[in-house]
């Protein structure tokens, strides 16, 4: 078993406003990557539980959304290991983008 991938990023949104940007987050970021895609996104309050694949490999993880920053946690494969910088460095640029506050 691979060890988790986790992420954290830092927002200063409130746990509410952050858990709704989040809600169509990963399925925009899906549309735009075409090597992506959702099998499963499941809210559970402030918890989303979700199944992704990639490259033909499925990963799962899930994201805890806290007053004031987002732990995004991924179980890649043994495929997609040798992508974990690449990925870690996406889910936190995606999500930067996602909790910025808009002016």
């Amino acid at each position: 078993m691979s060890r988790p991938l986790v992420v954290s990023i830092p927002h200063r949104l409130g746990k509410d406003e952050a858990v709704r940007r989040l809600q169509s987050g990963l399925s925009r970021a899906a549309s735009s990557l075409p090597v992506l895609s959702v099998d499963e996104e499941r809210w559970d309050g402030d918890k989303m539980i979700f199944r992704v694949r990639a490259l033909g490999q499925a990963a799962s993880g899930h994201v805890d959304v806290a007053d004031d920053h987002v732990r995004v946690e991924v179980t890649l494969p043994w495929l997609l290991q040798r992508f974990a910088e690449a990925a870690q460095s996406a889910i936190r640029s995606r999500g930067q983008l996602l909790l910025t506050k808009k002016s």
